[in-house]
């Protein structure tokens, strides 16, 4: 395999050494081939919002597994997952499902050009969209990592198709759409950015563009496929009370397996074939194990359960906070819900630059200072931290006490030069 992984992410550059071959998971802790425990803050990226493994997933996973794992035809399991994302979210009516985030986001393109006649899309530098040609320009996540602001192998074409703004200037914004308005199919945004670290949106951003896109005759699309139904219960869009045309979804609404979708209002949807032009189809799209292993952890994700995320999540902040100002350690511990990062070197991220200007030099001795005692973080200073419902108070107290002997040890060493 290229690079030994099969998503770049996965790989250990940013921070250095080899990355670990796991062989199970329990709740909060992955288990290497060695045998060794780790706490877990990757949690499938974010998908894993209940912990893994978790029994009510597992049994409705082998009850689907039993009747058929693809059919390549209808199953009743697809109309109920999508009624339970509708009835979560305010303004969504239909849902397409699909076997990626990626997937969710070409069909949302393709479909904003179809129903706007128009061809430009604008997102925002360090905003991750999937590897499509069309949003894979300057993007953040992986490719910030690796120190690509571009893929070789997208075209200029498809390049020069897509408008890159910093997030959270909605100056900018305005200027290109006083520029390019009559051109611009749509917006597409992270309402809260999570492939440069945890950034949350500056007040009136998110609205503005809302009013922005609405004004010019442009669709807002969010990208959830990381906050949806983690940063609320009805995702971003609950929680900044704006509602964009369409939305993209992933992660969480499988339960743990591949999964995507697109959902929006009943007009803009039904011009997806079979009831309009736009074509978007898949082969293991609504598979009915995913569709099961989803609806068993839509049913986890009650009031309580939300409460509890963000006990765990605020306790975790307090205590990092508190840690690092104990060490002396000039950083910034960035959250919104049960998403974290920590930017060392840093008095507040709220673009790609400033994500760009911290310290990942630190994170990366951090990094390893954290994973030689027992705690497994994203291998790279732009990704968030994941919280799930299986961390409970041990976990974190333990993850606390890690960082405070990391950051005690990481005094001792020589401090490697910024990058």
């Amino acid at each position: 395999m290229p690079g030994g992984v099969s998503s770049p992410v996965r790989a250990f550059h940013a921070v250095g050494g080899t990355p670990r071959v796991i062989r199970g998971a329990k709740g909060c802790v992955l288990v290497d081939l060695d045998r060794t425990r780790y706490i877990d803050y990757i949690g499938a990226w974010g998908a894993a919002i209940a912990g893994h493994a978790h029994p009510s997933i597992e049994e409705a996973v082998i009850r689907a597994v039993r009747r058929g794992t693809a059919w390549g035809t209808c199953a009743a399991s697809e109309a109920k997952l999508a009624e339970m994302i509708v009835r979560r979210v305010p303004g969504l009516e239909l849902v397409r499902f699909s076997n990626s985030g990626t997937e969710a986001v070409m069909t949302a393109v393709r479909l904003a050009r179809a129903a706007t006649g128009r061809h430009l899309i604008v997102k925002c530098d360090g905003c991750y969209h999937g590897h499509a040609d069309a949003t894979l320009v300057r993007s953040g996540s992986g490719i910030a990592t690796l120190g690509l602001p571009d893929s070789p192998g997208v075209s200029k074409d498809a390049a020069r198709s897509t408008l890159v703004i910093p997030y959270n200037d909605l100056a900018t914004a305005e200027a290109v759409f006083r520029e390019h308005g009559d051109a611009i199919a749509a917006v597409i945004v992270e309402p809260v950015a999570g492939n440069m670290g945890v950034v949350p949106p500056t007040d009136g951003f998110l609205g503005g563009l809302r009013a922005l896109t609405a004004q010019r005759g442009a669709l807002l699309v969010f990208d959830e496929v990381m906050s949806g139904f983690r940063v609320a219960r009805g995702g971003a869009i609950e929680r900044y009370c704006v509602s964009p045309d369409l939305v993209t979804l992933g992660k969480i609404i499988g339960g743990g397996f591949p999964v995507g979708a697109l959902a929006g209002g009943a007009a803009l949807m039904r011009m997806l074939a079979p009831d309009g032009p736009v074509y978007a189809a898949g082969t293991f799209s609504g598979n009915p194990v995913t569709m099961a292993a989803g609806r068993a952890a839509f049913k986890l994700l009650n009031g309580h359960a939300y409460v509890q995320l963000e006990m765990a999540a605020a306790r975790l902040h307090r205590g990092l906070v508190s840690a690092l100002s104990d060490a002396g350690e000039p950083a910034t511990v960035q959250r919104v819900g049960s998403m974290l990062t920590v930017f060392f070197g840093s008095t507040g991220v709220r673009t790609i630059e400033d994500a760009r200007a911290a310290d990942h030099g630190r994170f990366a001795s951090f990094f390893q200072a954290m994973l030689s005692r027992g705690v497994h973080l994203p291998p790279s200073g732009y990704e968030s931290w994941f919280l799930s419902l299986a961390h409970d108070d041990a976990a974190i107290d333990a993850t606390i006490a890690a960082a405070r002997a990391a950051l005690v040890a990481m005094r001792e060493q020589p401090r490697p030069a910024h990058s």
